[in-house]
């Protein structure tokens, strides 16, 4: 039997990776959201899926959910991509 320690890290251990992949669940459907704007050539709706997934990235990156780098290296692609369309 596990020390009674090691039982509440586990349960809360549980439960910061249910909230930790519903942030990233999150910030996956943005990007993709702003992919499908970009691929149709919608200029307005890939700006309002841009500021949304830039909104939910740096959450993500402040709760510790994402590494600062990887949040800064996809904000990057994103405002890349968008500057390609205008």
């Amino acid at each position: 039997m596990a020390k009674k320690s090691a039982q509440k890290s586990e349960k809360r251990n549980q439960a910061r990776r249910l909230i930790n992949r519903a942030a990233k669940s999150k910030v996956r459907t943005s990007i993709k959201k702003f992919d499908a704007a970009v691929i149709a050539s919608d200029k307005s709706a890939a700006e309002v899926a841009m500021k949304e997934s830039f909104k939910l990235l740096d959450s993500a990156a402040n709760k510790g959910v994402m590494h600062r780098n990887t949040v800064d290296r996809k904000k990057s692609r994103m405002a890349h991509a968008f500057n390609k369309l205008a």
